[in-house]
């Protein structure tokens, strides 16, 4: 009796086949999860539920982790030039951070809550 191969690929469709017992089974990975930060886990979060034929479009291309990180890199970007903006032009300085912490803290996280809610809306949520 010939020794069947442990592995075999179809000429077809490319796919690699594992033999397990007496039957090959497909050698199935899940698409990696892109490594992204709060605006592109967002992002993804939106896209799979509110716009799944955009999802399973990129998803089924290979493009959506590619998609996602863009769209992360993006809206990261823009978060950071808003808050320099917005502290520049409510005159935050280091001056009062060291004078008055709190009020300094207080400031900030009004900017930051304000330039995510312009990002979410501009960019994750578009």
């Amino acid at each position: 009796m010939k020794e069947l191969e442990k592995y075999i690929i179809d000429d077809k469709t490319g796919l690699k086949y594992e033999l397990v017992g007496d039957y090959y089974y497909p050698c199935l990975a899940a698409p990696e999860e892109p490594k992204v930060g709060r605006f592109g886990m967002m992002y993804h979060d939106y896209l799979r539920t509110h716009k799944k034929v955009t999802y399973s479009g990129l998803m089924l291309s290979g493009k959506l982790k590619e998609h996602i990180e863009d769209i992360d890199r993006q809206a990261e970007e823009m978060f950071s030039q808003f808050v320099e903006k917005m502290k520049t032009a409510e005159n935050i300085t280091e001056q009062l951070k060291a004078t008055d912490q709190l009020e300094w803290v207080r400031r900030m996280n009004s900017i930051r809550n304000r330039a995510e809610e312009i990002v979410k809306s501009e960019v994750v949520f578009a």
